[in-house]
C-alpha cells in the first residue's frame, strides 16, 4: 500500500465538549487534511514540541520518554497511522537502537507528540487519507490571512463528515492586551505548566509578529 506523508497543520479545540481538541494533518503534496480527536493532555504536549519558545520548567510525559531513548540510543524514525476502524486511528511508531528496528504500536496523539520531539516523519496509507481526509473550504480573507488558517472549529469536524468552512477560535479576551502583557502572561502560564493557556497566548503573540 502507497504511503502518504502528513505534516501537522494546526490544533484547535471545541467550545461545546470539555477537552476535546482536533489535531489537523495535512498531506505533503496535496490539500486533503486528517481531522484526529484528541485530549487535552496531549494537545498540550504536541503544542509545547510546536512552539519552540515554550520551554517547560520541567520534562512532560513525552519530553521524559525522548530523554529515556538518547539516554539509551533509541531513534524512532517515522510514524506510521495504519488503521482507522469505527472512527479511531491506530498508529505504530518505528524505532532502531544498534541497527535493529522495532515497531511499536502508539496511540496516534502519543505517536506524533514523539515524532515531533525527534523531527521524524509522519505518514498514513494512502486508502486511509482516502476515507477519512477532507478538503477545507476557505474564504477570500481566510486566503489573505493563510497563515492563521489552522484555528479549524473542533465542533464542526465532529458534526459533519464532509467538507467545513474554517473558522477563526475563540481568543478569551487575548485581543484586547498589549505584546507586553501577553508576554508576561506566557510566562506566567510556562511558569504555572498551564501549556494550554501558554499555548492560546502564544498563538495570539504569534499573529501580530
Amino acid at each position: 500500500m502507497s504511503l502518504v506523508r502528513l505534516k501537522i497543520k494546526g490544533i484547535s479545540y471545541s467550545q461545546t465538549q470539555n477537552g476535546a481538541y482536533a489535531l489537523i494533518l495535512n498531506e505533503v503534496e496535496g490539500d486533503r487534511k486528517l481531522p484526529i480527536v484528541i485530549g487535552a493532555f496531549e494537545a498540550q504536549s504536541i503544542a509545547i514540541a510546536l512552539e519552540k519558545e515554550i520551554k517547560p520548567p520541567r520534562p512532560l510525559t513525552h519530553d521524559l520518554f525522548k530523554n529515556f531513548s538518547d539516554r539509551f540510543d533509541i531513534v524512532i524514525k517515522q510514524v506510521i497511522i495504519h488503521k482507522l476502524v469505527d472512527g479511531v486511528f491506530y498508529s505504530s511508531i518505528i524505532c532502531e537502537r544498534d541497527g535493529i528496528e522495532e515497531i511499536i504500536d502508539a496511540r496516534t496523539s502519543d505517536a506524533i507528540a514523539l515524532a515531533l520531539r525527534f523531527n521524524a516523519p509522519i505518514f498514513t496509507y494512502k486508502t486511509i487519507l482516502d476515507k477519512a481526509g477532507i478538503f477545507l473550504k476557505f474564504s477570500s480573507k481566510d486566503k489573505e490571512q493563510k497563515d492563521n488558517d489552522d484555528s479549524i472549529m473542533v465542533d464542526e469536524i465532529l458534526q459533519e463528515g464532509e467538507t467545513i468552512e474554517i473558522e477563526s477560535g475563540a481568543t478569551d479576551g487575548y485581543t484586547e492586551l498589549t505584546i507586553e502583557e501577553l508576554d508576561a502572561d506566557l510566562k506566567k502560564a510556562v511558569a504555572n505548566e498551564d501549556y494550554e493557556k501558554a499555548a492560546k497566548l502564544r498563538d495570539e503573540i504569534s499573529k501580530r509578529d
